[in-house]
């Protein structure tokens, strides 16, 4: 299953590095390299922990415009694949936002970057 997600940051860019999140067997989804070194860090965080929880983000129109959720878990073989050599600028009020969502019933909640380096929480 290949999965393209879309976000507002892609689509203010001219060009964009586009990397792959595998998970498992079969899943692929499809993020910006930048939304990827984000979700890795966060990610990265709570399987350390050794705790699983779900993950959600918002399809793109060509693979129905829907939502789309895992299950993610320690013991299911996660990579991380990036497009592009450099590894992105880290924003750290989008890390903390998806860190938070991270920690709630609803799991981690792929949102479009805030802060310094994307929206401000005034758009």
């Amino acid at each position: 299953m290949i999965v393209k997600r879309r976000t507002d940051t892609e689509s203010r860019q001219e060009k964009s590095d586009v990397g792959k999140l595998l998970y498992g067997p079969t899943i692929e989804v499809i993020f910006d390299d930048r939304v990827l070194a984000h979700l890795q860090l966060v990610i990265g965080l709570k399987l350390r922990r050794g705790e699983s929880f779900f993950f959600s983000w918002r399809d793109e129109q060509s693979v129905g415009d829907g939502r789309s959720v895992i299950w993610l878990d320690p013991s299911i073989p996660l990579v991380f694949r990036y497009n592009g050599g450099r590894m992105p600028k880290i924003n750290r009020e989008w890390l903390e936002v998806l860190t938070n969502s991270s920690n709630s019933a609803q799991g981690l909640q792929l949102t479009d970057e805030v802060g310094a380096l994307g929206k401000t929480t005034e758009d």
